[in-house]
């Protein structure tokens, strides 16, 4: 089981070119929760202490609006989510709700500080990886911002 959850992370952008030996060290300190069909991993301002990586199951990223919620991403296995919160310690962005019975690994802010201090080289790197992973978003938005802007002028 530990050996497909460090492949499952060697897989994603922000644990990319991380030693196997480094990512033992942080899932030996992540915790393993089960979410249920519906239910929220965390809601749109709550504090935010950690991020997850979708180990098992489908969840939609949602913005609440005027008493709406719209979904802005669905996420599937191998997907991270709630990073923002170990670059910015800002409370959510949004919220993110299970679709199905979900399983994930949780990755609090305290475990990547122990790893500061134990491997400075490799706690910079994936912060340079999340700091990667969220421009790339931030890029995404831009253009789809950008798209909502012309088609309003046509």
């Amino acid at each position: 089981m530990q050996s497909a959850r460090i492949e499952l992370l060697q897989a994603m952008p922000i644990f990319g070119a991380i030693r196997a030996d480094v990512l033992e060290f942080m899932l030996a300190r992540a915790g393993v929760l089960e979410v249920g069909a519906g239910e929220y991993f965390f809601r749109e301002n709550d504090e935010a202490q950690s991020m997850f990586v979708l180990d098992r199951g489908s969840a939609s990223v949602i913005k609440s609006w005027q008493g709406r919620e719209c979904v802005l991403h669905q996420l599937r296995a191998g997907d991270c989510f709630g990073e923002m919160a170990l670059m910015d310690m800002s409370p959510r962005s949004a919220s993110v709700r299970a679709d199905e019975a979900c399983r994930v690994i949780e990755l609090a802010t305290a475990n990547f500080m122990e790893l500061y201090s134990r491997d400075l080289e490799q706690f910079a790197l994936i912060q340079m990886n999340i700091g990667r992973e969220v421009c790339r978003r931030l890029r995404a938005a831009d253009k789809l911002v950008f798209q909502l802007m012309m088609d309003r002028e046509r």
